[in-house]
C-alpha cells in the first residue's frame, strides 16, 4: 500500500475534520473499556485522497467518503463513539508516529499488514485483501513489467507497490512521489509512463478513460486498521466489530458499494 499523499500537511499541522461532534480533549475510557485520546471519540487518522478508500467530500457531513470511511464509522457506531477523522501524512501513520504522539487511536488508511510494521504498530484482523497493479495509458506499448527496463514508472514513497516494484522490475526508472494524487497528474503530463500500485486505486483511474491496467499481481497483501502497541482492548474491540459486520451482511454490503464488478 500507500504512503503520504499531500506533501505540504506535516504532522504536527494536522488537518481535523468532524464526523459529527467532537469529544472532550480530556483522556478517558471508553463504553468499551478501550483506551482512546478524547473521552467517548474515536478519533481516527487517514492520508486523504486515496479514492475508493478515502477521499474529501464536501458534500458530507464528515468531509469524507470512501470504504474505510464506512468501515470505521460503523466500528465507531458498535463501539457507541462519536467519530472524528484526521488527515495525517502516511508516513507517519505507518510508522507509529502519529499513534505514538496521540494524534489518533486507531489508523484507517489502506495499509497493508507487514510483519516491519508490526514492529511498531497492532493491527486488526485483515479487512480487506489487495493486489498491485500495472497502469498505462492507453495508447501505450507497455504489455507488462518486463517491459519497464528503462521506462519511468511512478511509485508512492513507503509503500509495498515501491518495494513491489523495486523487487521486480528490473531496469526500470523508479519516480516516487509522496502522494497519488500527485502521480496520476505525473503520468497525465507524461512525467511517468506507468504507475505500480494497488489494483483498487488504478481502477479508479481508468475510470477516468485514457488508461489500462495491463497487469495485475497477486502479492498475498491484506488491509489493517492500526493500532497503537499495547492497546489490547481496542484490538480487540475492533475485531469484535469486524467480525459483526461480516456476520451480519453490512461488509458485503459497503464491499459491492466500491468493489463489485458490474
Amino acid at each position: 500500500m500507500r504512503t503520504t499523499r499531500i506533501t505540504a500537511l506535516a504532522l504536527s499541522t494536522l488537518t481535523v475534520l468532524a464526523f459529527g461532534a467532537c469529544g472532550s480533549s480530556d483522556s478517558g475510557k471508553t463504553a468499551t473499556g478501550a483506551n482512546v485520546i478524547s473521552k467517548g471519540t474515536l478519533t481516527v487518522c487517514s492520508d486523504v485522497p486515496y479514492p475508493p478508500f478515502e477521499d474529501f467530500d464536501k458534500t458530507s457531513p464528515s468531509g469524507f467518503k470512501g470504504f474505510d470511511v464506512d468501515i470505521v464509522s460503523d466500528i465507531a457506531k458498535q463501539l457507541k463513539l462519536k467519530l472524528k477523522i484526521q488527515d495525517s501524512s502516511f508516513d507517519a501513520l505507518q510508522s507509529g508516529q502519529a499513534l505514538n504522539a496521540g494524534q489518533c487511536d486507531l489508523v484507517a488508511s489502506a495499509m497493508t499488514i507487514t510483519d516491519d510494521r508490526k514492529k511498531n504498530l497492532d493491527f486488526s484482523d485483515g479487512y480487506y485483501d489487495s493486489k498491485q497493479s500495472l497502469l498505462v495509458p492507453d495508447n501505450s506499448k507497455i504489455a507488462s513489467i518486463n517491459d519497464l527496463k528503462g521506462v519511468k514508472v511512478g511509485v508512492q514513497q513507503g509503500t509495498t507497490g515501491k518495494t513491489y516494484t523495486e523487487q521486480n522490475a528490473k531496469g526500470a526508472d523508479i519516480v516516487t512521489f509522496p502522494s497519488d494524487a500527485e502521480m496520476y497528474q505525473a503520468i497525465k503530463a507524461g512525467q511517468v509512463q506507468a504507475l505500480l500500485q494497488d489494483l483498487p486505486v488504478n481502477l479508479n483511474h481508468v475510470a477516468d478513460g485514457g488508461y489500462k491496467i495491463v497487469e495485475t499481481y497477486n502479492t498475498n497483501e491484506q488491509y489493517g486498521l492500526a493500532i497503537k502497541k499495547g492497546n489490547e482492548q481496542l484490538v480487540k474491540d475492533v475485531n469484535k466489530a469486524l467480525e459483526k459486520m461480516h456476520s451480519d451482511g453490512s461488509y458485503d454490503a459497503l464491499y459491492n458499494k466500491y468493489f463489485e464488478v458490474k
